[in-house]
């Protein structure tokens, strides 16, 4: 009776494949082992073993296996089946969450080699100048790849030629499939047995007191020993000794020294001595509330202000779960918030921390894996952003979500569009865990979740120390434009206010929510706004580099001396970003020390570790950033926080914009006055009288929390409505148009629910496609696992109609 095993691809086809193998196979597979299997042609993928049966798929003949490539599984039953719940949830494929939560080093692709054949003679004609090039490098060399085969061409498509090769039996293809991980080897060297006896050691001594260099080098040795005591690497010995390779390699080519490998941690941290701490009063309260709240229900809400000291709660909640041998993952929205953490975390509990994100490499992101999947000492503690929600939990106890309110928890592109909040609460459950948010400014639909008796609740409301809140001085920009007291984009309060808190030796941080010098240039003639090409937006100027760049699609052009419309030279900026507030500030302070903090200037893996050191250091006198500014960070000597513009926040075409700009708002200003003295904030808006403004002036989240709910209640949105947002894509304008009526219609008629659409997004076309929106409300009462399949059918039906093939459709479930 033949065996049969059901294959997940990483590809968007939106089921798994069935592939036979022998019955000793059979007996070794198991779930969650990976697998290389014929797909297509000439290519071979990884496939991660599903499942395992004897009946042979129905439609088509199944393919053998090609090799197993694992020893044990590197995936869990509790990872596939929520990997399941992802790609049904979100309304993707599961081969689209395999690809998005593995590794890439650990998805490999195969690589064509190309060998000659044995009898083959080229007669006069028989083959085109290219088939000759190719058949003259292999009676050089053994085998070629695909890709030495183009630099030999010097052509870009070379497979019509290795296909003509191959029809004529002059060559051979195999595709090879080769591991990309290396675990990282360290070299070590000792002196040999024999020579570690007093009389030997004295006649070794002797024996190399002509070779002067190998002789410096022994006794270099002898001392790494005695100051070290532990095993000595071959580059310590080298830069302690001042010596060579060379030097090495002889006294190994005469026996003297044996060298031996060890293999090792990549990323490893160690514990500090001063790390230690005791809860304040509040803090033990809070924390007593967490535990009491974990006996009843599997999440806790913990609503503290920003620096009452959220951190110092979770770290003792961890050490209980990881004494009682537990696993934790503790998320956090910014790549930029690990750097601060990871080292508080590790001084606390030193090298039972893992961090995984994607600033990682390959391979340590793989050395994280297999540390988790093993259940090692070194991981019991894994920091990460959204991306560690997939690692191979084998005995999690406990999800601490950081800063649960940001946005950056939502992935948007590529599938699968997860949440990572709402998909650990998910995670949690398949293992009796616990899940505690912590934010100072909730979202909405885990405040309401507390309202309605899902989650537990906790809160601080103190800040550690008795430290008062920041003062909050509202600016008013209409009233200081008129009377000329504006700066380029500061007001005269507000630099004031920074050389007085630069005069007492405290730091500033300034607050803009858009990168570059200008959002757009104007010709001041005609109008003209430079565009982009490809995408409905207008061109960001950058000072720095003088030009002009889409952040869209990263085209870019010099900065024009003239209009390309009208050649007029009175070309304006417009707007301002972090560049030009930066450029600012050395005309206004120009013997302090500014810096900048946004995409551009983090781009390396050390990035934001750089600029974080530095400021906390005090190096930077004023720090400019966008949002990666605004959350969790902790600097002690911050006695100033500037919002430059409040408006840019409170006016996007979003439903939840209020709500967004209050989190902001307040999440800065709690960077301001962490310690000893009261911080300030000043708030710079064109609308001093707005309700937001008003609520962040007096820290008012209730107030700002019912009045949004009453709103999202009239509008229908969430948390009273589930939204499903379906994005069509076409470079035909006419086409894409008519298959969103087409769509739009459908869902209408058959969902008997809101349907919205098709609508024009504020950018319409980006990277040359033309854009429509379709939005899908569904009510708290309906079945939304069954509305979900129904779009999924409908779509399906779409892609049946021969002039909607073309249309890409893209369903976001929960795009807030």
């Amino acid at each position: 009776m033949p065996y049969f095993i059901e294959v997940i691809l990483p590809l968007s086809v939106p089921r798994t494949f069935t592939y036979a193998v022998n019955a000793a196979e059979y007996t070794f597979l198991q779930p969650g082992m990976r697998v290389a299997v014929p797909f297509g042609k000439n290519k071979l993928y990884t496939g991660l073993v599903h499942s395992l049966h004897q009946n042979p798929p129905q439609l088509y003949q199944a393919k053998d296996i090609d090799q197993i490539l694992d020893d044990t599984p590197i995936v869990t039953p509790n990872q596939l089946k929520h990997w399941e719940w992802i790609a049904s949830y979100y309304m993707c494929t599961v081969g689209e969450v395999y690809r998005s939560a593995l590794p890439s080093g650990l998805l490999l692709e195969s690589e064509t080699i190309i060998t000659p054949t044995k009898d083959f003679r080229p007669e006069t004609g028989s083959l085109t100048d290219d088939e000759y090039l190719i058949y003259e490098a292999l009676q050089k060399q053994s085998a070629i790849k695909v890709q030495e085969v183009a630099a030999i061409l010097n052509k870009k498509t070379v497979l019509p030629t290795l296909n003509r090769l191959l029809k004529k039996n002059v060559v051979v293809l195999q595709e090879e499939i080769t591991e990309k991980y290396k675990p990282k080897v360290i070299r070590y060297i000792r002196l040999q047995e024999e020579f570690l006896q007093e009389e030997q050691l004295s006649g070794l001594l002797e024996l190399l007191s002509r070779a002067q260099k190998q002789r410096e080098l022994v006794l270099h040795y002898f001392q790494l020993q005695a100051r070290e005591r532990k095993p000595i690497t071959v580059k310590a010995l080298i830069e302690s000794a001042g010596s060579t390779a060379a030097v090495v390699k002889s006294l190994v080519d005469k026996n003297i020294f044996e060298e031996y490998f060890l293999q090792e941690d990549r990323v490893s941290f160690s514990v500090s001595d001063e790390a230690g701490f005791t809860l304040s009063e509040r803090q033990q309260i809070a924390f007593n509330t967490i535990k009491a709240g974990f006996g009843l229900l599997p999440v806790t809400l913990l609503h503290g202000i920003t620096s009452s000291g959220k951190t110092e709660v979770y770290i003792k909640l961890i050490e209980e779960y990881i004494n009682s041998g537990k696993q934790v993952l503790y998320l956090l929205p910014e790549i930029a918030l690990t750097t601060q953490l990871v080292h508080r975390l590790s001084a606390y509990f030193g090298n039972k921390v893992a961090v995984f994100h994607s600033k990682y490499t390959n391979n340590e992101r793989i050395e994280v894996w297999n540390q988790v999947l093993s259940q090692s000492e070194k991981a019991q503690v894994v920091i990460g952003a959204r991306s560690a929600l997939f690692l191979p939990f084998q005995n999690l106890g406990l999800i601490v979500i950081d800063e649960e309110h940001e946005q950056t928890f939502k992935q948007q592109d590529p599938a699968p569009r997860y949440h990572a909040r709402d998909a650990a609460i998910v995670l949690a459950n398949y293992f009796g865990a616990k899940v505690l948010l912590g934010s100072a400014t909730p979202s909405i639909e885990s405040y309401m979740n507390v309202q309605s008796g899902k989650y537990a609740f906790a809160e601080l409301k103190e800040r550690f120390g008795k430290v008062l809140p920041p003062e909050i001085i509202l600016v008013d920009l209409k009233d200081k434009y008129k009377r000329k007291q504006m700066t380029g984009h500061f007001s005269d309060t507000l630099t004031e206010a920074m050389a007085e808190t630069m005069a007492l030796g405290k730091q500033v941080i300034l607050f803009q929510n858009r990168r570059g010098y200008s959002p757009w240039v104007e010709c001041m003639n005609c109008g003209h706004v430079p565009q982009c090409p490809q995408c409905d937006v207008s061109l960001t100027y950058y000072k720095f580099k003088n030009q002009l760049r889409c952040h869209y699609c990263a085209y870019h052009i010099a900065m024009p001396t003239h209009c390309h419309h009208c050649h007029s030279v009175d070309i304006s900026t417009k707007g301002f970003g972090t560049e030009q507030i930066e450029q600012e500030l050395k005309t206004l302070f120009p013997t302090k020390n500014a810096w900048r903090m946004d995409q551009d200037t983090t781009r390396g893996k050390h990035g934001y570790e750089k600029i974080i050191d530095a400021f906390k250091n005090r190096e930077i006198d004023i720090l400019v950033g966008t949002q990666m500014l605004a959350k969790g960070l902790h600097f002690d000597n911050v006695g100033l926080v500037g919002i430059l513009n409040a408006d840019n926040m409170l006016f996007q075409p979003d439903f939840r914009a209020f709500e967004r700009a209050y989190q902001m708002m307040v999440q800065v200003a709690g960077r301001a006055g962490r310690k000893d003295e009261r911080g300030k904030v000043y708030i710079q808006t064109y609308n001093v009288m707005h309700n937001i403004i008003r609520q962040v002036t007096e820290g008012d989240y209730e107030g700002m929390f019912k009045e949004q709910l009453y709103e999202r209640k009239n509008f229908k949105y969430p948390p009273y409505f589930r939204l499903v947002r379906l994005t069509l894509k076409h470079k035909d304008y006419e086409k894409l148009k008519e298959a969103a009526f087409w769509l739009y219609n459908v869902l209408n008629q058959q969902l008997q629910m809101p349907v919205l659409g098709p609508e024009e997004p504020a950018i319409s076309r980006i990277r040359n496609e033309y854009i429509r929106t379709i939005m899908v409300k569904i009510p708290l009462g309906a079945a939304i696992g069954t509305t979900k399949r129904s779009i999924l059918r409908i779509l399906e039906s779409m892609e049946a109609i021969p002039q909607y093939r073309s249309v890409k459709v893209t369903a976001n479930a929960d795009p807030y």
